[in-house]
């Protein structure tokens, strides 16, 4: 076994990126279906690793780098959203929260409708719905301790955590295909890129270039890392309290108190172009991390019907993208992007949805409403309708006699 320490996971993960990069631009499928760059590096070396498994050779990476980096990404998506931004999205998140409530009353009834016809517990169903997919790791972790302990389903947590891999997995492979296909319905091909000039906010186009300085990069670094701090406190204080949020929610809520606050008291005005370089970098290195380390040999400890139920997750999750989310937000360039934002966060987790919709921006253009709206959702509100959604099903009379 061989065991990268902190230094040299940041140089595996750097690479790739690199790798990733390099994959994007010369493999035209990659390029042509928008899969993102840490996305296509993050599974080549995580399929490398499993075949090094296979003969008995196991790499091991320090992943101690990878919460404090999805940490500074939102804190960078709070310090980016200013009010009179969020004043204008505010029906149009409203009406993407009705797609993201119906998703997940959707995926737990295919959940527990196919393992009760496959013969399955109808809790793996569950875990194999909502919990898992829109949850991801954390949620399924915490779901699959009730389940093992309250209720006495042998081998929860194993199942919770290679369902939200495969989430994961999925949700970053199939939002780059299901955009381009809806675009190609909105305008002809090619028309798109004319739209390219026009100039990007934020985290839209990640490879743009943005000219910065380095007072004015410490001085983003510096709010960011007031971000991480208060709002690590802040989820302490919540612990264990009636308002206890995860801590990623908690981070974003500070940067947007930062960003609002010093505004409205006339003290700073935060420069995006630093907040969207140093969100992008931490995104990007999340990503490479959580794909390279990825076991992908849980996936193959999936009993035939669990992979049925979850091939069929995959399925539903790219049909409601394009028949459901696509048609009620608009039916436009910005309802597609939306839908592989959908895609990334409805099977795997919210920085996901953010590369998805990056990898289609860079492509055909800006989309400043959808990156307005899916870091809004899939931070503030998926968690807890989620957990609403969850405990309304397990409230069904086969659950309570269990």
């Amino acid at each position: 076994m061989f065991q990268l320490d902190f230094y040299g996971t940041l140089v595996a993960a750097s690479l790739v990126l690199l790798l990733g990069r390099g994959l994007v631009t010369r493999v035209g499928f990659l390029r042509a279906y928008n899969i993102p760059e840490p996305v296509a590096g993050g599974l080549v070396v995580a399929l490398a690793l499993l075949a090094l498994r296979g003969l008995e050779v196991e790499v091991r990476f320090d992943t101690s780098l990878q919460t404090p980096l999805m940490l500074a990404f939102f804190a960078t998506i709070g310090l980016s959203a200013d009010f009179a931004s969020l004043k204008k999205g505010g029906r149009v998140v409203g009406v993407f929260l009705l797609a993201v409530v119906g998703l997940l009353v959707v995926q737990n009834a295919m959940g527990i409708g196919l393992a009760k016809a496959l013969g399955l517990d109808p809790l793996m169903g569950l875990l194999t719905g909502s919990i898992t997919l829109a949850g991801g790791h954390g949620t399924g972790a915490a779901w699959g301790t009730v389940f093992s302990e309250k209720y006495g389903l042998a081998s929860a947590s194993e199942l919770a955590m290679a369902s939200a891999t495969f989430g994961l997995v999925l949700g970053g492979l199939i939002g780059g295909p299901v955009a381009r296909l809806l675009i190609k319905r909105v305008q002809a091909p090619g028309c798109l890129e004319a739209e390219k000039p026009r100039v990007p906010k934020g985290f839209e186009q990640p490879n743009k270039e943005r000219s910065i300085t380095p007072f004015s990069f410490i001085e983003t670094l510096a709010l960011i890392a007031v971000s991480l701090l208060a709002g690590t406190l802040l989820n302490g204080q919540l612990h264990d309290s009636a308002f206890e949020l995860p801590t990623f929610v908690c981070v974003l809520f500070v940067g947007v108190v930062l960003r609002n606050g010093l505004s409205a008291l006339g003290l700073y005005q935060v420069f995006e172009r630093e907040v969207s370089v140093l969100g992008n970098v931490s995104l990007s290195l999340f990503l490479a991390i959580a794909l390279m380390s990825l076991k992908l040999w849980d996936l193959a400890s999936l009993a035939l019907p669990i992979f049925i139920i979850l091939a069929a997750q995959t399925l539903v999750m790219a049909l409601f993208a394009i028949f459901v989310t696509f048609r009620i937000m608009g039916s436009h360039y910005d309802a597609a992007v939306l839908a592989a934002g959908h895609c990334g966060f409805g099977l795997g987790a919210t920085p996901t949805a953010i590369a998805n919709m990056q990898a289609v921006t860079q492509r055909y253009g800006p989309s400043q409403i959808a990156f307005l709206v899916v870091p809004m959702v899939g931070a503030f509100f998926i968690d807890i309708i989620n957990v609403i959604v969850i405990k309304l099903y397990l409230a069904l009379p086969f659950f309570a006699a269990a």
